[in-house]
């Protein structure tokens, strides 16, 4: 009787799989806190401009500081503590929301603001030491495997909060206080979850043997290129904050619901993570030209029609392009810089992303009050600008690789 061979599980995998769980409880917390973030504000009496102005500046803190975090990491190689210490900042500051008084937006933005500033600690630490380990298994489907495990959590933490909302009894503002109180639980867990992790893997990065090769990625021209492209996309891709507002404003679901329509987004998220980062190891660029044109649309289903159908569509096509961000987009990083090095790459990868995606909220915030016509044409355009970039870029790369041959 022949015996059938089950493939073990790796110990890189079983890393990225606890290092997926630990995104998981993160997830729970900060994204569940993003599915009512802008209504919060508003609540708080912050306006529209307001709100897109201080997402697009808690992007840029919590990218563009990820540049120098990276260098720092790179330099230091003191790749658990900055993950720990930027995940404990991370993850307290969201319980937090809860003690904010009414008419304090200012206090809730300052939060939301520290909020960025630990992911920018942690940011560039962790995707490092995921790359380590991806490097034995793919790339796409290492980071893809990261993204639907970080979006299984936040698909969970706004279904929580659902409940929370539905049920508190009290003001609106005491709903909301309660529902920030009740994200203390996966804070908690978040922080167990990566002790564990380090305990278990105190030296990731010996997953990756050292590179023989030495090589400057920043006058790389298939790098350029492709900051260029991931800087178009960050400007065009709206920041879910004044996705929530819109709906809310224009009476389409109700407070309680807000969360469910934001876990729905991060669902497909998860989904299409998984699709688009085994379509990268196989197909390489053409999962970030095919994953940016499918989802460009989004803004046009969600802030140009009143249909209930047509905006959840859009909401879907959001959540696609949410995937392409944090899986493929990253996994493209990795592949394109030496270890030696990938802390600082990330780093001026997350800095371009965030700069350009403040520009882009606060823009695009101030054209909703002006002209919402005007907000979706740019959206569009911005993103689809970006595929040609990746197009270029992916020749670039291998005419570098056939240079050095």
């Amino acid at each position: 009787m022949r015996k059938e061979k089950t493939k073990k599980i790796t110990q890189a995998m079983t890393f990225i799989i606890i290092m997926g769980v630990v995104s998981l409880f993160s997830d729970m917390t900060h994204e569940g806190a993003s599915s009512i973030r802008g209504e919060y504000l508003s609540l708080l009496g912050a306006s529209a401009s307001v709100i897109g102005f201080v997402s697009g500046l808690g992007e840029l803190v919590g990218y563009g500081l990820r540049f120098v975090f990276g260098r720092i990491t790179d330099k230091t190689k003191k790749y658990w503590f900055m993950t720990i210490l930027g995940y404990f900042i991370d993850v307290v500051c969201v319980p937090t929301l809860a003690l904010v008084n009414k008419n304090g937006w200012i206090w809730a933005c300052v939060l939301l603001i520290l909020e960025r500033t630990g992911k920018a600690i942690k940011k560039p630490a962790k995707s490092t030491i995921v790359s380590f380990a991806a490097s034995q298994e793919g790339a796409g489907k290492s980071f893809a495997v990261q993204e639907a495990l970080d979006q299984i959590g936040a698909f969970l933490g706004p279904v929580m909060l659902y409940f929370v909302l539905k049920y508190k009894q009290g003001t609106t503002l005491d709903k909301y206080s309660a529902a920030f109180a009740f994200l203390t639980i996966p804070a908690v867990l978040t922080m167990v979850s990566l002790f564990f992790a380090k305990k278990k893997f105190p030296n990731p990065e010996n997953f990756e043997p050292e590179s023989k090769k030495t090589v400057n990625f920043r006058k790389s021209h298939s790098f350029i290129l492709y900051i260029a492209g991931i800087s178009f996309f960050a400007f065009g891709f709206i920041d879910f904050s004044l996705v929530t507002m819109h709906v809310a404003n224009n009476h389409m679901f109700t407070d309680s619901q807000l969360p469910l329509i934001y876990a729905l987004a991060m669902i497909v998220d998860a989904v299409s993570a998984l699709f688009f980062g085994n379509m990268y190891d196989k197909k390489g660029f053409s999962a970030l030209v095919w994953s940016t044109v499918v989802s460009s649309l989004f803004s046009l289903f969600i802030f140009g029609f009143q249909n209930k159908s047509i905006v959840m569509l859009g909401i879907i096509l959001w959540g696609i392009g949410m995937g392409a961000q944090e899986s493929i987009l990253k996994a493209a990083v990795s592949t394109m810089i030496p270890k030696a090095s990938r802390a600082a790459g990330y780093g001026i990868f997350e800095l371009s992303f965030g700069l350009f995606w403040f520009l882009g909220s606060w823009i695009l915030g101030i054209l909703y009050e002006k002209s919402i016509i005007a907000m979706i044409t740019l959206s569009v355009v911005s993103q689809l600008i970006s595929v040609p970039f990746y197009i270029i870029s992916e020749k670039k790369i291998k005419s570098e690789q056939n240079s050095e041959n």
